[in-house]
């Protein structure tokens, strides 16, 4: 539904213009109406309202509802999560989703895949001249909700504006702080064979919902994207162990399917450990109307894109306990063990197809998909 900017915070600057011009770049009043009239009050908090040059955020907040001794403790063997990404995703508003949702639950996803609890992010927003204020206030409205669900705050922000044909309209750079708790020890390199390897939900989700648009397809079950955070899944994960996430970890690696999808992510998990992957191809789940437009395309879902469902290499004693609680999460109900980590061929990745055969997947050549995230 279109946003009526009369509804913003003092509209009267932004209403006098419909589109972004150079000067909203300019550090000058029009960058501060859009920043004071759009932006603040989408991501109104007390860090945020700082408005320095940097965010000072208090040891405390991170160890928030920790007494003192406890804190001191947490502090001691506390590690913090760091990641930055950007996105250029076309076209900015696709089925399920924008380009706003994709930036936070990106880089959300990027610091749940370390173990970590994220809890602050950045964004800085480089806008193109003659983008409609209307769209940008879509967006922007999106990433305000996209932090509630997630759970973080934005608490530091950048706009730039470059001239009309040289932005495509929108890109977004996002940066994201979280907390890895004692005990928690998720990393590319921690693959073992007779781990197990489960996938979080259906595969190449975003990279058809983005296709269908920029191709014109229809199919009789609209496709859209997979966009969402994954560390409400992760915490729930690494909370089946026995004793909770602070005794041990049930999961030595995870990584979110986006570009390249789940054959990229299998071999960058398989080189990092020195191990081989085997995995079945009818078990891995793909929707019905991504197969069929992957096939009308020429595509293969396993190099398809994701933005909201990961790999779980997880040792065997825990895969059931762990499969059992991602099924019981909204994001982890079509969760599937679809293979294993093996001695053999070290740094391979081996398909076992549906009749008998099998063979290797590889990393995409090159970009399948230009401008998915």
């Amino acid at each position: 539904m279109p946003l009526n900017i009369a509804s913003w915070t003092c509209p009267r600057p932004l209403q006098n213009y419909p589109t972004i011009v150079m000067g909203h770049g300019s550090g000058g009043k029009m960058m501060a109406d859009l920043i004071q009239h759009l932006f603040a009050p989408l991501f109104d908090n007390d860090l945020l309202a700082q408005l320095g040059d940097s965010t000072t955020i208090g040891l405390s907040r991170i160890a928030d509802g920790l007494s003192p001794d406890d804190m001191r403790h947490a502090i001691r063997d506390m590690r913090l999560a760091f990641t930055t990404d950007s996105f250029v995703v076309s076209p900015l508003v696709f089925p399920g989703g924008d380009i706003g949702e994709l930036a936070v639950n990106g880089t959300v996803n990027d610091l749940a895949m370390s173990g970590a609890r994220p809890l602050f992010l950045s964004a800085g927003f480089i806008l193109e001249e003659g983008l409609r204020m209307e769209t940008l206030g879509q967006i922007a409205t999106s990433v305000a909700a996209a932090c509630r669900e997630a759970g973080v705050q934005l608490v530091a922000g950048d706009t730039k504006v470059v001239n009309k044909g040289h932005g495509d309209g929108l890109y977004i750079n996002t940066s994201g702080i979280g907390v890895i708790a004692p005990g928690v020890n998720v990393a590319p390199n921690r693959a073992q064979p007779g781990d197990a390897v489960i996938v979080s939900g259906t595969m190449g989700d975003h990279g058809m919902a983005i296709m269908s648009v920029r191709e014109g397809l229809e199919f009789e079950t609209r496709i859209e994207s997979d966009t969402a955070p994954l560390n409400g899944l992760v915490q729930a994960m690494l909370a089946a162990a026995p004793g909770g996430e602070h005794v041990g970890s049930p999961i030595h690696c995870l990584r979110d399917a986006t570009r390249g999808g789940l054959a990229a992510v299998l071999n960058e998990l398989a080189a990092a450990s020195g191990a081989g992957i085997e995995f079945e191809e009818r078990r891995v789940p793909v929707r019905p109307e991504v197969h069929a437009a992957c096939e009308m395309l020429g595509l293969d879902p396993l190099y398809t894109a994701n933005e909201g469902k990961l790999v779980a290499i997880v040792p065997e004693s825990q895969a059931e306990a762990v499969l059992g609680m991602m099924r019981t999460h909204p994001l982890g109900q079509e969760a599937a063990r679809i293979g294993r980590v093996v001695a053999g061929h070290p740094g391979l990745v081996v398909a076992r197809t549906a009749i008998g055969g099998s063979r290797v997947v590889d990393l995409p050549a090159g970009e399948l998909l230009p401008r998915i995230c």
